[in-house]
C-alpha cells in the first residue's frame, strides 16, 4: 500500500507553483484567451503589441532622441524649437506626441514633470508611466515643494540650481533632455541611449551612470 508523505507533497506543491504566472497574470492570460475565442483580436497582434511596449516603445525611443539631442547640435535646435516635428526624424510621431515639447536640463536648471489633473505622459516615446507619476501624492506636492520631491527621488539640487515645474495636459506633454555625463565624449548614439533613464526624461534623476556603458 502505498504511503503518503506530507513533505515531498509539500514540495511538490511549491514546485508547481514556482512557476505559475503571479494571479494579475493569471488574469490577463485568461482575458487574451477570451478575447482571441470570440474573434475580439488575434493572437498575433497581442504579441505585436507586448513585443512594441516591452522591447520599442518603453524608453528606449526617449532614450535615442536624447542620444541623438547630445551628439548633434543642429537636432538638438530643432528638438528644443518643435519636438513633435523633430522626433519625426524617427518615425516615432502619434497622438501622445503630436504636441510634444522638450526641455533642456543645465548647470544651473533642473526640469521636472507632472501632469497635476490626471496623467497626461508620452507614452509613445517614454513607455507606459510608472504608478508613482499617476499618484495623487506625486501630482499634488511637485508644484508645491518639488526640492523635497526630487530629494525622495535622490536629487539634492544646490540652492543654485533653479528648480522649473511642467504641468502635461492632454495638449501638450514634455520630454527633459538630460545633461549629458562628463567622460562620454566619443561615444557612439547607442552607447549613449543605454545610459538615459526613464525617470531622467521626466526630471526625477540628475546625474546618469556611466557604468552602463
Amino acid at each position: 500500500m502505498p504511503t503518503f508523505d506530507s513533505e515531498e507533497a509539500a514540495r511538490h506543491h511549491r514546485d508547481l507553483h514556482s512557476h505559475l504566472p503571479s494571479d494579475p497574470a493569471l488574469r490577463v492570460k485568461t482575458l487574451e484567451s477570451l478575447a482571441v475565442e470570440r474573434g475580439l483580436v488575434a493572437p498575433e497582434s497581442v504579441d505585436a503589441w507586448v513585443e512594441a511596449y516591452s522591447e520599442h516603445v518603453g524608453p528606449k525611443r526617449g532614450a535615442q532622441v536624447v542620444a541623438r539631442a547630445w551628439v548633434d547640435p543642429a537636432f538638438r535646435a530643432r528638438l528644443l524649437e518643435n519636438a513633435a516635428e523633430a522626433i519625426k526624424d524617427f518615425g516615432f510621431q502619434g497622438g501622445a506626441t503630436g504636441h510634444l515639447k522638450a526641455v533642456e536640463n543645465t548647470g544651473d536648471q533642473h526640469n521636472i514633470v507632472v501632469c497635476t489633473l490626471c496623467s497626461c505622459y508620452p507614452f509613445a516615446i517614454l513607455g507606459m508611466s510608472p504608478a508613482w507619476y499617476k499618484s495623487a501624492e506625486y501630482r499634488a506636492r511637485t508644484v508645491r515643494e518639488p526640492r523635497a520631491v526630487l530629494r525622495e527621488f535622490g536629487v539634492d539640487l544646490p540652492e543654485n540650481v533653479g528648480v522649473r515645474v511642467w504641468d502635461s495636459t492632454a495638449e501638450l506633454r514634455y520630454l527633459v533632455i538630460p545633461q549629458r555625463p562628463a567622460g562620454t565624449e566619443g561615444w557612439s548614439e547607442e552607447a549613449l541611449a543605454a545610459i538615459v533613464t526613464r525617470n531622467s526624461m521626466i526630471g526625477t534623476e540628475r546625474d546618469l551612470k556611466t557604468e552602463a556603458a
